[in-house]
């Protein structure tokens, strides 16, 4: 994609918005930059030769230019908000926050997300599930509704574990992963902001190592896999490895997370740790239920004659490495300081 010039100059005015946005003093500043951020994506997302993509694109379009005009809605309301009661302040605060939430995909807003993500390339899929959520995620930050947002976590939680069951396409479930992580963000934002910023590194290391190895073996369903992977076992183990680590499994890395927002949350609310914990293992349940069919019967054969092919990297086997093992090297790091 970076080989297109053009391409390149608007992955860049997309990574400028976002920073507009996130920079500004004014809610009036904020939509702007997220509007340039929106101007700017829908380019990178059309491809005239792939009638998918394009409708995907015109989704986000509709979706982004709803949300949009509800924020700007409530940004005029506000200017104008001196002579309103307190309690109408609280009405706006929550369509504000519903705006930002339907901008990044969160439940209940979360429909056009895996519509929108089905029709993706593995690059974009990428950008989508985390550069485009900076933005809404930081402004959501500025003007936090507890009671909302906690309801909120609860229903992302929820719909991305019970909306990952019987999926065959793996970027529909990967939509359904990032819901469901989503709901770990929002609750993160309980604690401070640097919490979210440590799980939303971890969230793009793991989206990264595994969206990687899709992208190279141009792997889009998971029949795929059964099939394409047989001849490397290897390679199978590091992609079921790393769907484990994202759904949260210990002690792949995708569980140090996970393990820092139960600590810390769990002293003021419990009750929302306890749920967002059982619906989580939801998630790690069809994830292990995948891993074992792919090992145990759809497994013909193991040739380990062949154990690395011209397509690994090492930039892909450095991504899983710490995929799998960077909470055990995190915690020697910890030991030994």
């Amino acid at each position: 994609m970076l080989n297109n010039l053009t391409n390149f100059l608007f992955l860049t005015i997309l990574m400028m918005g976002s920073i507009i946005s996130i920079s500004s003093n004014s809610w009036l500043g904020a939509w702007m930059g997220l509007e340039i951020n929106l101007l700017s994506f829908i380019p990178l997302l059309t491809n005239l030769k792939n009638l998918t993509t394009t409708e995907s694109s015109l989704k986000y379009f509709i979706v982004q230019a709803l949300a949009s005009t509800t924020l700007l809605f409530v940004v005029l309301m506000l200017c104008f908000n001196k002579n309103f009661s307190y309690e109408y302040n609280n009405y706006l605060n929550i369509i504000l926050n519903s705006a930002l939430l339907m901008k990044m995909g969160a439940a209940p807003f979360h429909s056009w997300f895996p519509e929108v993500m089905e029709g993706l390339s593995w690059t974009m899929s990428f950008i989508l599930m985390t550069w485009q959520k900076i933005a809404p995620m930081l402004l959501i930050s500025y003007c936090l509704f507890y009671e909302f947002i906690f309801f909120t976590i609860i229903l992302c939680i929820l719909i991305g574990s019970i909306g990952g069951f019987n999926q065959t396409n793996l970027r529909t479930l990967m939509a359904y992963s990032s819901i469901n992580h989503l709901g770990w963000m929002l609750s993160s934002l309980f604690i401070s902001l640097s919490y979210w910023t440590i799980y939303f590194l971890f969230y793009t290391l793991l989206s990264l190592s595994i969206i990687y190895m899709f992208n190279q073996f141009n792997i889009f369903y998971f029949s795929q896999i059964f099939s394409s992977m047989n001849n490397n076992p290897i390679m199978k183990f590091s992609m079921f490895c790393n769907f484990l680590s994202l759904g949260g499994l210990p002690p792949f890395t995708g569980f140090l997370p996970k393990w820092i927002i139960i600590q810390n949350l769990s002293s003021t609310y419990m009750g929302l740790v306890t749920i967002m914990v059982v619906l989580t293992l939801i998630t790690l349940f069809f994830y292990i239920r995948l891993t074992y069919s792919a090992f145990m019967i759809n497994s013909t054969q193991i040739l380990w004659n062949n154990l690395w092919s011209n397509n690994i990297t090492n930039l892909m086997i450095l991504m899983n490495f710490l995929s799998m093992f960077g909470l055990i090297i995190i915690t020697m790091i910890y030991i030994i300081l």
